[in-house]
């Protein structure tokens, strides 16, 4: 896993949700794995969100699970990446009353559950699913 910045600005919780992460590949037994998170601003998950999901308007985390479209059996999985606004991140903490660390950790972890094949489409899987973040991060000792 690598985190990659396309923003300029220095953003120092990006340390911690890497060891957040490394913590949850652990506790998922995810091993072999290959995904990448990207650092982007609103402007840049707008157009990614507008060209794949047909959404005119930004968004805070958008993953692309590779896995859902291999027919091909590797050594290694390639499970995709993960694309998060630190626009939206910053603007959802704020709002939420948490730290950027606790939103950034909560949308890398989402984005993670996503390559997985986690979803929430429906009460049920919406709920194993945040219901898995929220142990995840209070686990790991990131609270609200």
């Amino acid at each position: 896993m690598e985190i990659i910045k396309e923003v300029e600005e220095e953003i120092k919780e990006l340390n911690e949700v890497e060891k957040f992460i490394d913590y949850a590949k652990k506790e998922l037994d995810i091993q072999n794995a290959v995904f990448d998170i990207i650092i982007i601003d609103n402007e840049r998950i707008h157009e990614i969100n507008k060209e794949y999901r047909s959404k005119d308007m930004p968004t805070d985390v958008i993953s692309f699970a590779l896995e859902d479209f291999m027919d091909v059996e590797t050594e290694v999985r390639l499970l995709g990446d993960i694309y998060i606004s630190i626009d939206k991140a910053r603007e959802q903490a704020k709002l939420y009353n948490h730290s950027l660390l606790r939103e950034l950790a909560f949308l890398s972890i989402h984005g993670l559950l996503h390559l997985l094949g986690y979803d929430h489409m429906n009460e049920e899987d919406e709920k194993e699913m945040f219901s898995l973040q929220e142990r995840l991060l209070d686990s790991y000792g990131i609270k609200r």
